[in-house]
């Protein structure tokens, strides 16, 4: 904080600097009205819009996975990654083990929540985009950018500064790997990331790859805009105003951090529920990898404030993540497709996963990439266990990369409304 000559602070300076560098001071445009069909500006198409007429539905399932022969062998593999934030390590050292191991499936879908945002379009593009996968999470560039000197003023909309998110992700997605996106988007592959609207309270599905196609500098800005905003940690990084428009008229939007509104998904709510998907997923398998701890952990909690609202958070936490893994098991059961799941060992119990330190996210992706390479990442559901018990106990054989099937019963539909 500036001093005046006497070595007094200067608040005038203060507040000052305050307002010059927060790009959310001063008016925004008004977000769009509920009942208007919006798109980002420049990039029609980039938002899945999916409503519950089957016609609707059937165009979303076109794009997201069309129509294969009944006697190819190919299989149908989705990734799903969650939020984290520094736990996102874990699940960069998952995808290099099972590369490292051999038994890495080809991934038709990838979705990507908050820090899951920001790997998805490397494990998207698959093992050859190892390296920079394991670099952006263990290279240390999280701690430079993201430490105590990055401290956005006490009175701006988050901890942390916007810009420090922004040069993490300006490191690593750059033209080379829009292009790529593009390239893989052209074969049918989809890459899907959720951000939440903050005005209306939904989550949204973008479409990178759509994004992708667009080339340019404009789509390249988008793209990096879009991760950002997804791992946008409301509180710690400062939402993100995206330009939209409807019936041509221009609007913004407020996005922050995707998992606030879907913890994980695999594709837009409505497109869950429709009963026509089968013959769509025939040889199918859903893999999702949790970036944090699952189990309930009992503890006492000290009766302080900090120590109340941080273990409350916490809690909340555990129940939307195994919330959404409940959806996710009802999916698949109805479609009789296996489904993997990965997360965080329980030995990280008690690690703060906001703290972006290098030690601790090298710890995390060593433990991921070690299950991977031994065969032992993968989990299944078993019926008998309950939700708040611990859904995914049974471990997969070394040998295999999926798990044998879904037996639990579905729970009713928790997952927030999906805005088009």
């Amino acid at each position: 904080m500036d001093r005046d000559p006497t070595g007094k602070i200067n608040l005038q300076g203060f507040f000052k600097d305050w307002k010059t560098n927060d790009p959310l001071r001063g008016k925004r445009l008004p977000t769009p009205p509920s009942d208007r069909q919006v798109q980002a500006s420049g990039f029609p198409g980039v938002r899945l819009t999916v409503d519950q007429a089957d016609d609707a539905l059937r165009q979303a399932a076109d794009r997201l996975a069309p129509l294969r022969s009944l006697i190819g062998r190919d299989e149908f593999n989705i990734l799903a990654l969650s939020g984290g934030a520094a736990g996102g390590a874990y699940g960069a050292g998952v995808l290099a083990g099972l590369s490292k191991s051999g038994r890495r499936p080809d991934f038709a879908i990838v979705t990507g929540v908050s820090t899951g945002a920001l790997s998805a379009p490397m494990a998207f593009l698959g093992s050859a985009w190892d390296d920079r996968l394991t670099d952006a999470y263990v290279g240390g560039h999280a701690t430079e950018l993201l430490s105590l000197r990055r401290l956005a003023p006490a009175l701006g909309p988050s901890i942390f500064k916007g810009e420090s998110l922004d040069a993490l992700v300006e490191t690593f997605v750059d033209q080379e790997m829009v292009e790529a996106v593009a390239v893989e988007h052209a074969k049918g592959r989809r890459l899907l990331i959720a951000t939440t609207n903050l005005d209306s309270q939904r989550a949204v599905v973008w479409d990178l790859g759509e994004i992708a196609t667009h080339g340019g500098d404009e789509a390249l800005k988008l793209f990096r805009t879009l991760l950002v905003a997804s791992a946008s940690v409301p509180g710690i990084f400062p939402p993100k105003l995206i330009d939209v428009q409807a019936n041509d008229q221009a609007y913004q939007e407020m996005h922050v951090d995707g998992g606030v509104a879907a913890p994980l998904f695999l594709m837009p709510d409505a497109l869950l529920h429709w009963r026509n998907l089968g013959p769509r997923f025939r040889r199918g398998r859903v893999h999702v990898i949790v970036n944090t701890v699952l189990d309930p952990s009992t503890q006492s909690t000290p009766p302080g404030v900090a120590s109340i609202m941080s273990r409350s958070f916490d809690t909340m936490l555990r129940f939307s993540y195994r919330q959404a893994l409940s959806l996710a098991a009802g999916f698949c059961s109805r479609h009789n497709l296996p489904l993997s799941v990965a997360s965080i060992p329980n030995a990280f119990e008690g690690m703060n996963l906001l703290k972006f330190e290098t030690d601790l996210m090298r710890r995390i992706y060593d433990a991921g990439f070690e299950q991977a390479v031994e065969g032992s990442v993968w989990t299944s559901a078993v019926e008998e266990q309950s939700l708040w018990r611990g859904l995914f106990k049974k471990p997969l054989s070394a040998s295999s990369t999926v798990g044998t099937g879904v037996m639990i019963r579905e729970e009713p539909n928790l997952e927030a409304p999906l805005e088009p």
